[in-house]
């Protein structure tokens, strides 16, 4: 890394990092919450809503493009106005994807359902560009850990969000609405909370105060921050240690979504219950967060690409289990669903700290835009083609197809070896 491309440097014990650190888990918990909320129920509504089972992967499918797609905006918001009003704008769209859903299943309209799940997609914008916000003002030797605890922090509100499913039932049955919508009346009070805590407490903003400290520290190309995910997408390209963090942030995300989103189908057709589904979701969800510190630290420690190998390991061993798992509840499941996120975990810190650390500060908006971007669409893809395997073949093939691109992170990691390239 050249020295042009050097993070800024601050202190481990700076006070508005630990407050900036503070404050974005604090809005991860809430946004966890509205999020996984909906995760449970999201293919059963759409099954219901469209009557195919075909299409019940296309409601999450469209929220994982739609993260991808609102990543563009916030990208070029948060170069021009800073972190708070770019993370504020994902749960602001999220919470209009949050009553188009209810009212899609009132009305049952699908075209409804797909357009308010590509809204829906903010909160997932948001929650993944926090970590990048974590970055902002952190030590370069503690980077992975800082930005492992705002991922870690979504643990409580993503665990807590599948199992309020059950509790949900009774909250629609007052309201007068569909069953499998109630899960996202808990999605819009939890958003309404992370907005407010972000546009009250995220101060200073990270990104313009790591700006403000870069000019007073005499760099001066500092006052200008990169937002466009064009020019993003040729940053990483010359730089083979940035593109293989993209490349292990975008597999990584399409083993565990390809997978995620098909498995309360899996179950629900092998006859197991709400509560059961909630349950398995929500020990995958705690796989995907709860261990991100020892994560962040491993990166630290032994680097990310030594723990993007790590994590395709365990992901193959995922989608292995997977693919042997039979219908309904089984242990074999449940084991192969926590795994499943841990692997993603691993690979969600290890790409992202590759990334950040191979990219110079003023072009990091915009490059991690187009890496959520690539990341969201690339899931969104293996999302749709999902829902179309399991009706056409089974779960089991699925996660046999998921566990040839859960190896391609490891081969990666052996392969993207060379120098980064710096165009002058």
């Amino acid at each position: 890394m050249t020295a042009a491309e050097a993070p800024e440097v601050t202190t481990p014990r700076d006070p508005v990092q630990r407050r900036t650190v503070a404050t974005l888990s604090m809005s991860q918990i809430l946004g966890g919450i509205s999020l996984a909320s909906g995760v449970a129920v999201g293919a059963l509504l759409a099954e219901e809503v469209s009557g195919s089972p075909t299409y019940a992967g296309l409601g999450s499918t469209f929220q994982v493009i739609g993260s991808a797609l609102i990543a563009v905006p916030m990208a070029r918001l948060s170069a021009a106005r800073g972190r708070r009003p770019g993370l504020a704008l994902g749960y602001v769209l999220s919470f209009i994807g949050a009553l188009g859903l209810i009212a899609s299943g009132i009305v049952g309209s699908f075209a409804l359902l797909l357009v308010a799940s590509l809204l829906f997609g903010g909160s997932t914008a948001s929650n993944n560009q926090a970590r990048y916000a974590a970055a902002d003002l952190a030590d370069p030797s503690h980077r992975g850990r800082d930005l492992s605890l705002v991922v870690w922090a979504t643990t409580i509100g993503s665990v807590l969000g599948p199992n309020l499913v059950g509790p949900s039932e009774p909250v629609s049955d007052l309201l007068g609405i569909p069953r499998l919508t109630g899960p996202f009346v808990f999605s819009l009070i939890g958003l309404s909370l992370a907005i407010v805590v972000l546009l009250v407490r995220l101060r200073p903003d990270p990104l313009l105060e790591s700006r403000r400290r870069a000019v007073a520290a005499g760099d001066g190309g500092a006052h200008v921050i990169h937002g466009s995910v064009r020019r993003g997408l040729r940053v990483i390209a010359a730089r083979p240690v940035a593109l293989l963090g993209v490349i292990t942030l975008a597999l990584g995300h399409v083993t565990m979504v390809s997978v995620m989103v098909m498995t309360p189908l899996h179950m629900r057709h092998g006859h197991a219950d709400l509560t059961v589904i909630g349950f398995v979701i929500s020990m995958h969800i705690l796989g995907m967060f709860a261990f991100s510190p020892l994560t962040g630290m491993a990166v630290d420690r032994l680097g990310g690409r030594v723990v993007a190998m790590i994590g395709s390991g365990i992901l193959v061993t995922a989608t292995l289990l997977a693919s042997t798992a039979p219908m309904g509840h089984s242990n074999r499941l449940l084991i192969a669903l926590f795994l499943l996120g841990l692997g993603w975990s691993c690979t969600l810190v290890s790409g992202s700290t590759l990334l950040t650390g191979a990219v110079p500060p003023a072009e990091r908006p915009g490059a991690q835009g187009a890496s959520d971007l690539v990341m969201g669409l690339a899931a969104g893809l293996g999302g749709a083609l999902a829902g179309v395997i399991v009706d056409f073949a089974s779960f089991n093939v699925l996660a046999l197809g998921a566990l040839v691109v859960a190896g391609s992170i490891g081969a990666s990691a052996v392969l993207l070896r060379e120098r980064d390239k710096v165009p002058a």
